[in-house]
């Protein structure tokens, strides 16, 4: 007569599985972070009232392609872009800076390749035409500074608040010639910014060092306020501003 014994899984088995667990979760969010979407968080003000200090967003990795600067510590393994879409004018885009190819930027699109760029005033100049602009009102940030927003309306019928605290250095500038294969970026917090229009500390922005398109708001805490104070969050937390899309 037979007797069925049950077998004894193996010493350390559970923990085996636990590792493997775990190292297939890293590579799912590798690939994520690669291909799809990563998340960035904003540092400075220099988006306001689009973004705010505090707001944590994804970013889509697939929306202009992928250059070297898609994978994790800008390996140089290849030029150019795979499978490359120009950004549109409009977009909010993160981008390498180039000055250092290290550093994360996020500004808006303004220029394209060809485009001249023009502040005459506080007005945005696009191939010698005045961008449209109206007054929609006022806006207080976080340390009670008052800014006159402007909804402003690019060529391509894309338009977003930028606000203004009056006449300013960069109100009133050369005119910029974009290159080929570069994008001249803009902050929406126009006197608070610096963007293409400073050529030493930005300049013109390459193709290649494009990151993706910001997408969607999906966390937001108060300037100041720390997101892993969880048990502050009812008061912290910007809860309007939770899975907003960015525009």
């Amino acid at each position: 007569m037979s007797v069925a014994t049950e077998k004894t899984p193996a010493k350390g088995s559970g923990f085996g599985e636990t590792v493997k667990i775990i190292i297939q979760a890293l590579l799912l969010a590798l690939v994520v972070r690669t291909l799809l979407f990563q998340p960035f968080n904003i540092p400075s003000g220099s988006m306001k009232s689009t973004l705010l200090i505090g707001d944590y967003l994804f970013v889509s990795k697939y929306a202009y392609g992928y250059s070297r600067y898609s994978l994790p510590f800008g390996p140089d393994l290849f030029d150019g872009r795979i499978w490359g879409e120009a950004p549109t004018r409009g977009d909010v885009a993160v981008f390498k800076l180039p000055a250092d190819n290290s550093t994360d930027y996020i500004k808006r699109v303004i220029g394209l390749p060809g485009d001249q760029i023009q502040m005459i005033d506080g007005v945005l100049h696009i191939n010698g035409t005045a961008v449209e602009r109206e007054k929609v009102g006022k806006w207080v940030d976080d340390q009670g500074r008052t800014y006159t927003q402007y909804r402003e309306t690019l060529p391509n019928g894309v338009d977003y608040i930028t606000l203004d605290l009056g006449m300013q250095n960069l109100d009133n500038t050369q005119v910029y010639e974009v290159p080929d294969g570069h994008f001249f970026m803009m902050g929406d917090n126009r006197d608070n910014s610096q963007d293409s229009r400073v050529l030493s500390l930005v300049g013109y922005v390459p193709f290649e060092n494009f990151v993706g398109r910001a997408e969607i708001v999906f966390f937001s805490v108060g300037d100041g306020a720390s997101a892993l104070a969880f048990w502050r969050w009812p008061w912290t937390v910007r809860w309007d501003r939770l899975f907003t899309t960015v525009e």
